[in-house]
């Protein structure tokens, strides 16, 4: 063995620096040889060194190790696996391909990187190869004292956001080389905090494989993971090969002080890998079998996450590289949660089965590195499964879900479908008809009307169908099933009445959202009528179709005003903080609701109801409001509840009326003297006693 070079640990995993140099240890069960291939610079076409790893010196159970001295952080380097190449028995070795360490903290050579040539077996790629960087010690980071906010979700407001499209247009102010980076969203932090955010939740910003696209398109969102331990290298505004790490802390860490917490959208269901027919670029390479879900005769893939691959999640050392990147996003990155996609994935066994005792899952719900950690299910899959309410068999105390069946109800109900009073009355309840268990924490259903998979709230009350053509996919992209309303036009109109009954429903789906129990995410630039043509998957729409406008601020001040005053007023209510259901029993010295209709306590719940009123009240704090959603389209005479001679109703928003008279805080509210209320059609209205 030559004097740099010593046999190294199996522990950790990854590279890692040490005071005698960088130790590497990966992951391999079954390739026959390993190497080492260390790099002068990111894009250099070749390596300088190449370690070639022995089985007796080098090799710990599954664990390939060696320990390099003379060099440290900064160094780039990656592998080549050999192996058996035999897709039948689910081996893929291929030695001519240059891999990417699965525990790599940051990722490099995307100016000459090419996804074809990791797509050609036996075709050497390493000119065109990624690689990784060797982080340093993350104790040289300076934290200056952050800490995690653990904000209850009681009092959690999430503001979905895509880093690039957030500051991205010309219109953000931010400087050419900030826009669209971890940087750039530092300088608009004061526009979250006054909107009243206190979480974001980032889409992908584990490093992705953007050329994971169609011919001509980008890999926009992100649904594309090469690395798990890496944050995206084109969100870094900076040029060295290891700023992007540092600028997302910087991000973190500038979040924090203002009280915004930052959740990651988490992609382990699938890699940017692909199917059969996709690249080699670490995963396959390194050990098949033991990454990937396979089909019986293991030359496919199981394909449960709609994009080629399904990541085998329960094998003993996925599981462990799951667990192990989670813990670094929350030890080294102080990062506050996890949204995980399509988490169903992570419920199916190493066949690909459906089993409610999911060891990734539990030691997620049970770990204590993570219990002070958000984590938020997307509990459903690209396969048909489906487990709003019943993920991991309903008895996880830790996982929220993102409430899909409370999207589509409301949506339902805002544009006058029959049937569907009572449900919505189970949205406003925090969904009890779909979470069962009597100890659930209503807080823990994420209701959103939109998200970024699907229509912008402007779209879904201006377009009856998807308009995708510009994705390359004929239009067959994107769901069918919106459940959207034009208010009588298709699209863009300068037809008055048309726009104003539009900004009534944005409103009515607003305040409906907010005066639900449960937490409530918005999606970017809902609050500005962000718009996406119609587009319900803009997941390659690298363009102003995806961007932030901030131009849009001043065009639709009304309605920022109105979302923004409407949330600080909800979070200041001690009723919308719940931890338990409210109780339906009038009279109770508990936070309790009652449901009335156009009568006082004469809920109409038939076919053809399209309107509800309920009261709710918090003894302890003397809370009460009185809210009426009226989705008839004409209006409709409400009964409002009798109060004591001392107190009367103040209205704090009528959706139908023009800005500003349709939010008041209480302090400025007009009182209401009559014993009824008439609600306009299409209209939501809040009262408040005092």
């Amino acid at each position: 063995m030559l004097p740099d070079i010593l046999p190294g640990q199996p522990f950790p995993i990854g590279a890692t620096v040490t005071p005698n140099g960088i130790n590497f240890s990966v992951f391999s069960k079954s390739c026959t040889g390993l190497e080492l291939l260390l790099f002068d610079e990111p894009n250099s076409p070749q390596p300088s060194r190449v370690i070639q790893l022995h089985k007796k010196h080098n090799k710990t159970f599954y664990y390939w190790h060696i320990l390099v001295s003379n060099i440290g952080a900064g160094q780039v380097y990656a592998y080549r696996a050999d192996g058996l190449y035999a897709p039948v028995q689910g081996l893929r070795f291929d030695s001519s391909k240059v891999l990417l360490d699965p525990y790599a903290r940051a990722v490099v050579g995307w100016d000459n990187y090419s996804r074809e040539a990791a797509s050609c077996f036996g075709k050497d790629n390493c000119a065109q190869a990624l690689r990784a960087v060797v982080a340093p010690d993350p104790k040289t980071y300076d934290w200056e004292g952050d800490l995690p906010l653990r904000i209850p979700y009681a009092t959690t407001v999430i503001y979905e956001l895509h880093i690039d499209g957030f500051t991205r247009h010309l219109s953000s102010g931010v400087s050419p080389e900030k826009r669209g980076k971890y940087a750039g969203l530092i300088e608009k932090i004061p526009y979250l905090q006054e909107l009243g955010i206190t979480a974001v939740e980032l889409l992908p910003i584990h490093q992705f494989d953007p050329n994971d696209a169609r011919p001509s398109h980008k890999n926009y969102w992100g649904y594309s993971t090469i690395s798990f331990f890496a944050p995206h290298s084109d969100y870094s505004s900076r040029s060295d090969r290891l700023d992007p790490i540092n600028e997302f802390r910087d991000l973190v860490k500038a979040l924090h002080r203002v009280g915004i917490e930052v959740i990651l959208d988490v992609v382990f269901n699938h890699t940017a890998e692909g199917s059969q027919d996709g690249p080699t670029l670490s995963f396959k390479g390194l050990d098949n079998q033991a990454y990937y879900l396979l089909e019986p005769n293991q030359a496919e893939y199981s394909n449960y996450s709609g994009c080629g691959n399904t990541l085998k999640a329960n094998h003993p050392m996925v599981t462990r590289m799951i667990l192990d990147s989670l813990y670094y996003w929350v030890a080294e990155m102080h990062v506050d949660g996890f949204r995980f996609d399509l988490a169903s994935v992570l419920s199916r066994s190493k066949l690909g089965q459906p089993f409610a005792d999911s060891p990734v899952l539990w030691a997620i719900e049970t770990d204590p590195v993570l219990a002070g950690t958000k984590v938020i299910a997307e509990a459903w899959d690209a396969a048909g499964l489906y487990q709003v309410g019943s993920f991991l068999e309903g008895n996880s105390d830790r996982f929220a879900e993102w409430n899909g069946p409370y999207r589509d109800d409301v949506r339902r109900f805002v544009k006058s479908d029959r049937g569907i009073v009572s449900r919505l009355a189970a949205c406003v309840m925090g969904s009890p008809d779909i979470y069962l268990r009597p100890d659930y924490e209503p807080n823990h259903s994420i209701n959103f009307i939109t998200c970024h998979d699907g229509f912008t709230l402007n779209d879904l009350v201006s377009y009856n169908y998807k308009y995708n053509e510009a994705n390359g996919e004929n239009n067959s992209d994107g769901t069918n099933d919106n459940n959207s309303w034009n208010c009588g036009v298709e699209g863009v109109t300068d037809d008055p009445e048309i726009e104003v009954l539009r900004l009534r429903q944005i409103k009515n789906f607003f305040t409906i959202l907010l005066c639900s129990q449960g937490t409530p995410m918005l999606l970017m630039g809902d609050e500005i009528r962000r718009s996406q043509k119609g587009n319900n998957n803009g997941y390659c729409q690298d363009n102003e179709l995806s961007w932030f406008d901030w131009s849009n601020i001043e065009k639709h001040q009304d309605l920022l005003r109105f979302v923004g005053g409407l949330i600080h007023f909800i979070q200041s209510l001690r009723i919308f903080r719940q931890k338990k259901l409210l109780s339906v029993t009038h009279g109770s010295r508990k936070p309790h609701i009652i449901w009335h209709g156009t009568k006082l306590k004469q809920p109409d719940w038939g076919n053809d109801s399209r309107s509800l009123a309920f009261t709710l009240r918090h003894p302890k704090f003397n809370e009460h409001l009185h809210i009426i959603l009226n989705a008839y389209w004409q209006p409709l005479t409400f009964e409002l509840p009798l109060l004591s001679s001392e107190e009367g109703w103040h209205r704090i928003v009528d959706t139908a009326l023009p800005s500003p008279q349709d939010f008041s805080d209480l302090k400025t509210a007009t009182l209401i003297t009559s014993p009824e209320y008439l609600a306009q059609g299409r209209s939501v209205v809040m009262l408040m006693a005092r």
